[in-house]
């Protein structure tokens, strides 16, 4: 690389953020570390080029803030890592409606805010590349994930649809599918189980019986850290990106089984 380039990732703080942070870092590139509290990414601020700001991708004027800080320390932003996300599970007639606002306002809101304060920048450059940080769950669902399965539904055709429109203004994107990861992410999920809908207990026993040896063969956040700079770098027109074997295994099947044949299989998993 003759100069240094900068990326700008969200939530930081932990997991697939922090991972990714690091990975940068050491590759040589200018990294702007953003994450809601920058107490908790002191270690990385006191690395070699690196920018720990404040940022809320809920918040516009946060948002308006850490990406001014990134291009008046940094001189510009040469890729986007839209990673900051949480997941919400339940039953959804158990959801409070603002727990759903929440919850689209931060997966995909937030995402689309923070993509739209960087392009302008990207748009003057004529490059620029955005990777959005998805889930293989936006091509598959799990019981009870209607709020974070559509959430990354929705983050696989916002990114078909910039795909489009940024391939005129020279600027790439990459979408990274993620199975199961070693995050924090389970202090991340909020389940709402309203334990009175005795209809749905049965079904969300089950859930967690299946899901906790999942979790215990997750992949390292280090993988889709990999897998993000891979997408980042690569130059090509390549839009998804699964990391971890799980995802890779789980995409094959989704996309080589018609719906009757998948959810035959996916409720045999669940005895349902």
């Amino acid at each position: 690389m003759s100069a240094a380039k900068t990326v700008l990732i969200t939530g930081s703080s932990t997991g697939i953020g922090r991972a990714t942070a690091e990975l940068f870092q050491t590759r040589g590139w200018q990294v702007v570390a953003t994450m809601r509290n920058p107490e908790a990414g002191k270690d990385l601020a006191a690395l070699k080029n690196v920018l720990v700001p404040k940022l809320d991708v809920t918040d516009e004027d946060s948002i308006r803030s850490a990406v001014a800080a990134a291009v008046g320390h940094f001189g510009g932003i040469d890729v986007l890592v839209n990673n900051a996300g949480y997941g919400l599970y339940g039953a959804i007639e158990a959801i409070p409606v603002e727990s759903l606002r929440r919850q689209f306002e931060t997966n995909v809101i937030g995402l689309l805010a923070m993509t739209a304060a960087v392009v302008p920048g990207f748009r003057k450059r004529g490059s620029g590349v955005i990777v959005n940080v998805g889930s293989i769950a936006g091509r598959l669902t799990l019981p009870f994930g209607a709020p974070y399965s559509g959430t990354k539904f929705a983050v696989e055709g916002i990114s078909e649809a910039l795909a489009w429109e940024m391939r005129e203004i020279g600027v790439g994107v990459k979408l990274i599918e993620p199975g199961f990861i070693k995050t924090n992410f389970g202090n991340s999920r909020e389940f709402i189980n309203d334990t009175s809908l005795v209809e749905y207990q049965p079904l969300a026993g089950k859930l967690w019986e299946s899901v906790a040896p999942m979790l215990d063969i997750a992949a390292e956040p280090a993988v889709v850290a990999e897998v993000i700079y891979a997408a980042a770098t690569d130059g090509t027109d390549q839009l998804r990106y699964t990391a971890g074997e799980d995802a890779k295994q789980w995409a094959v099947q989704r996309n080589s089984q018609d719906d009757v044949t998948f959810f035959k299989g996916m409720r045999a998993v669940f005895d349902r």
